[in-house]
């Protein structure tokens, strides 16, 4: 399995196909594996990059402050590390966040911007429901397949998760083989907390694409709007019905998005 040493932490990664680079960004309680169905397609046209975040999976989980200009940071210097000059990027949720800050950053090092599920924190931003808070972000002590189980029932559309129960469990049993560490996510969450791009967003010149589900109970779609609104060179696609793990539950639509986008 490929690692390598990033900024003193060791992180884990993976690369497949060819073509124009593309990194794929996971969120907070994710990993590289959240793309698991989508890089295989998306490598026929394209050199995909997915990793595992400090603090995430099986990358190194070091107890100290994070901060998403770190992670941004991170991102950037393992796209050098794995011989991308630059790369398009796709970031969802928290990975969404990470992205805006590699843009901000390291706009040199961008070629196109993929927004999803994400917003621009700070005052801008429209909160989630109080019930998925107590339900999903719960400072209860949870086991991490519970965690994970609960986090799963806001992620999709009811209907479409009754007909694919095999999703769930697949998500279930990734979490089994890697447990959240709740220290690292802790730390993580913490740096998200402190996530807001709203005032910088107009110095973002990338072409973006920014995609949101409809419904997202997760991170509301009114953040996206927002977004799309605020990006000087961005477009926005609502994929309907969908909840926030749009890139799972229609996969299709999201794939075609993609390639129209990015090809």
């Amino acid at each position: 399995m490929p690692y390598t040493e990033i900024n003193g932490v060791e992180l884990y990664y993976e690369l497949e196909g060819t073509g124009e680079p593309l990194v794929c960004i996971h969120g907070l309680q994710g990993d590289a594996s959240n793309f698991k169905s989508l890089m295989p397609r998306l490598s026929r046209e394209l050199a995909v990059l997915t990793f595992d975040q400090r603090g995430s999976g099986r990358s190194g989980k070091p107890d100290v402050p994070y901060s998403m200009q770190q992670l941004a940071d991170d991102t950037t210097a393992l796209i050098k590390a794995v011989g991308f000059d630059s790369s398009s990027v796709f970031g969802v949720s928290m990975g969404g966040m990470i992205a805006q800050e590699i843009a901000l950053r390291h706009p040199g090092k961008v070629r196109r911007l993929v927004l999803g599920c994400t917003t621009a924190g700070g005052r801008h931003a429209i909160p989630p429901s109080q019930e998925m808070l107590d339900y999903v972000y719960t400072d209860e002590a949870l086991a991490p397949e519970e965690r994970t189980r609960r986090f799963t029932e806001f992620c999709f559309t009811g209907p479409w998760l009754q007909a694919h129960p095999e999703v769930g469990e697949r998500l279930l049993e990734e979490r089994r083989r890697l447990p959240l560490n709740p220290d690292a996510l802790a730390r993580r969450r913490e740096a998200m907390s402190f996530h807001d791009t709203w005032d910088r967003l107009p110095a973002i010149p990338h072409s973006t694409l920014v995609v949101t589900g409809v419904p997202d109970r997760v991170i509301p779609e009114g953040n996206s709007r927002r977004l799309a609104e605020r990006l000087p060179n961005a477009e926005l696609l609502e994929i309907r019905p969908s909840g926030h793990l749009f890139w799972i539950e229609r996969e299709p639509e999201t794939l075609a998005a993609l390639r129209r986008f990015l090809l």
